[in-house]
């Protein structure tokens, strides 16, 4: 598989989101190709929900096409790249879905896996997903590692992390998976960001679409469920630990890891180091693709107020907004699939 990246940026306070039409952006780097010309891009929505949603702007049909774009085949011989990270000698860390993570030196695959990975559920969207470093991976050589865990009928995200000799990763050690197993293999969310205080983010899907369910009840209402890992991100410290300050920890209702929640599948964190916000690309379904700020102990909505629609056709709430909910920053309807922000 040839990897290409590609796509149009939008730069929004210092964070550039890369869009791609049909795939995982570049902060992902998998295969994906925007082309100005096709259907989507002439009537392509975005929405701007600063302002009040009566006078909403939204794109010019065929505006999209006067954004500057690169398309560039940098890689090939990988099969669904999934995450990257850079190590400080310059070699980048690549994870492929199907369980391998490889390793790139001096611009040159190197054809040999990189032994140690831990056994990844590999169906539908599941598989080996994000790779990260600790901030002083220098001194400790910890790689951090996200994967599904599990069966096709129950499975669950875990947060493992080794530490990498430069062929291999040794003493594995799971520090953290989400509290239900789901059936299934959707929306597992899966990035991971580091805070400037040494604290980790994860992002950690909703489940999935109907008709997957949860204890009787559509899987996707455990986004507003505090006691519930689905459909939030989490804050960890690096050895899995909760840290004291998380927003919940003195909720006797809530799971302390919780950080935010009302998400439906994020794949995209970023923190800008100068407004020292974080931000994330959440997927929707049928339209209604997210960039959102995101803070500490807010509810972003899903699914009470969404602007996706069920794939099947219905709209999946009729409300956009409602008081106590934070709304997105932008909306993508025709759905981008914004999974990667830098």
């Amino acid at each position: 598989m040839k990897i290409t990246i590609s796509g149009w940026i939008k730069k929004v306070k210092g964070v550039l989101p890369l869009v791609c039409a049909n795939g995982i952006a570049l902060g992902a780097i998998a295969a994906c190709s925007f082309t100005p010309t096709s259907p989507n891009a002439s009537n392509a929505q975005t929405t701007n929900l600063s302002t009040p949603e009566a006078s909403i702007p939204t794109s010019v049909p065929g505006k999209i096409a006067a954004v500057s774009f690169r398309k560039t085949s940098m890689l090939s011989g990988l099969e669904h790249p999934w995450g990257m990270a850079w190590l400080p000698d310059g070699a980048m860390l690549i994870t492929e879905r199907p369980g391998r993570l490889r390793i790139v030196r001096n611009g040159v695959l190197n054809p040999t896996p990189i032994a140690g990975v831990p056994n990844v559920l590999v169906f539908k969207q599941a598989g080996l997903m994000d790779v990260s470093i600790h901030p002083r991976f220098a001194e400790n050589r910890l790689v951090y590692l996200t994967y599904s865990h599990g069966t096709r009928d129950a499975n669950r995200t875990r947060v493992a992390r080794a530490t990498f000799d430069g062929k291999t990763l040794q003493n594995l050690q799971v520090v953290f998976e989400v509290s239900q197993a789901k059936p299934d293999g959707q929306h597992f969310g899966s990035r991971i960001l580091w805070l400037p205080d040494g604290t980790m983010l994860v992002a950690i899907g909703d489940g999935g679409n109907p008709p997957v369910e949860l204890n009787g009840e559509l899987i996707r209402k455990q986004a507003q469920n505090l006691r519930s890992h689905l459909g939030k991100i989490v804050r960890l410290n690096d050895d899995g630990s909760v840290p004291r300050d998380n927003p919940f920890v003195t909720n006797t209702n809530a799971d302390p890891a919780v950080w935010s929640y009302g998400h439906r599948n994020i794949q995209g964190l970023a923190f800008d180091p100068i407004s020292n916000q974080v931000w994330s690309t959440e997927h929707g379904a049928r339209g209604g693709d997210e960039l959102n700020m995101v803070q500490a102990g807010k509810n972003y909505g899903w699914p009470l107020v969404t602007y996706s629609k069920e794939y099947f056709g219905p709209e999946i709430s009729q409300e956009r907004s409602r008081p106590g909910l934070i709304n997105p920053k932008t909306v993508w309807t025709p759905a981008k699939a914004p999974s990667g922000l830098a």
